[in-house]
């Protein structure tokens, strides 16, 4: 039985030619966002011309339900900038999070355990923890967020003059609303996350999130109520603020934001979503990828192991249905038979060398069994 050559440092080093600058993190995200973008667009399109088509709705569709949403909170604008941004993505998030937990909790569907990145770790999860972090969870989403945003969202919209009227903004304009939220939450978090990691701060607030080294999807809130204020909702928070953007706009990007969290802390790799593989990676090494699109990261450094790893040819939008731990898996490690080939076997068989390393005692191996088949 053959077996591969030990991963020298070397080998570990090498970075592939498209992330070894700048430019090649950029092209990733342009492609991401680009993507990202353009399905948003002819989605909206789309659906909206079918539904229309099916439901024989106004010429606006997406107005049309936005003046139902507007009805329902009887035309109380106030109401509809707190309790509506507390409760819509929070909704969102459950939904989302509540498939995750049936796999994680139940294995099933079976066929999607496949996609797992950490395949041993939390099969199943343990319901202890996972109902102490439900608890917490709830806690940040309802009590402290509830207290930021109830009290908080009605003074930062008349003071930014962001409309929360029954007219909606252009849609395009949203668009353009996206790309800033993106770029202003990427340095916020960045910069705050790293903060958390300082040992002070890291002890006393961080370490709780990084109990879960192989995270799942809820844990994107678990958190200290201290760092789910500095590092989860100013970083999201913030565009819109920036940008005086309307509620529905600002709605529409706490659940895309809230989403994206859950897939990156969900430890499935999922065909056609965005790829959780830096972030995972965060949760197995501590001290890589603290952003969310990677370009701070190179900037800083921060994520050169990450980049040496297997984990970063995986980091993409899986596009079939094979698992990119199947298509590109992690090099094996040396067992102990080859260890012990370095000790004996190389004095007893054909493989006189002064050294038995890396590819030679794959040479060994093959010697060994050669000589084992020749007995039979």
């Amino acid at each position: 039985m053959q077996t591969k050559p030990e991963e020298t440092g070397r080998d570990r080093e090498q970075v592939p030619k498209d992330g070894g600058s700048v430019l090649g993190s950029l092209k990733k995200c342009v492609f991401v966002l680009g993507s990202a973008l353009l399905c948003l667009v002819a989605a909206r399109n789309t659906i909206t011309w079918h539904v229309q088509g099916l439901w024989k709705a106004s010429d606006s569709f997406w107005q049309h339900q936005w003046g139902l949403v507007y009805d329902l909170f009887g035309e109380d604008e106030r109401l509809l900038g707190s309790l509506g941004t507390l409760l819509v993505p929070s909704l969102v998030f459950w939904l989302v999070n509540g498939f995750l937990l049936v796999v994680d909790v139940t294995g099933q569907p079976a066929a999607l355990l496949r996609y797992k990145i950490q395949e041993e770790k939390n099969v199943p999860v343990d319901s202890a923890k996972l109902w102490k972090t439900v608890k917490l969870v709830l806690f940040n989403q309802f009590v402290v967020g509830g207290l930021v945003t109830v009290l908080g969202a009605p003074h930062l919209f008349s003071w930014r003059g962001m409309p929360c009227g029954r007219e909606l903004p252009w849609f395009h304009w949203v668009v353009v609303e996206l790309i800033v939220f993106v770029l202003v939450e990427e340095v916020m978090f960045y910069y705050s996350h790293r903060l958390l990691h300082q040992p002070f701060l890291y002890k006393r607030v961080h370490k709780k999130h990084h109990e879960w080294t192989a995270p799942i999807g809820i844990v994107a809130l678990y958190a200290h109520p201290l760092e789910h204020i500095l590092s989860n909702v100013l970083p999201v928070a913030a565009g819109p603020v920036l940008m005086g953007s309307h509620v529905a706009t600002v709605w529409l990007w706490f659940c895309l934001a809230l989403t994206t969290t859950s897939v990156s802390h969900s430890g499935y790799h999922f065909p056609l979503l965005p790829s959780p593989e830096a972030h995972d990676f965060h949760h197995a090494k501590f001290n890589q990828c603290y952003g969310v699109m990677g370009v701070l990261d190179r900037l800083h450094g921060t994520d050169e192991q990450f980049r040496g790893n297997k984990a970063y040819e995986r980091h993409i939008m899986l596009l079939g249905l094979t698992p990119l731990s199947w298509s590109v898996p992690d090099k094996p490690k040396v067992g102990k038979e080859a260890l012990s080939c370095r000790k004996t076997s190389c004095h007893e068989s054909s493989c006189h060398q002064t050294s038995c390393h890396g590819p030679r005692v794959s040479s060994c191996v093959l010697t060994q069994d050669k000589n084992q088949d020749k007995t039979k």
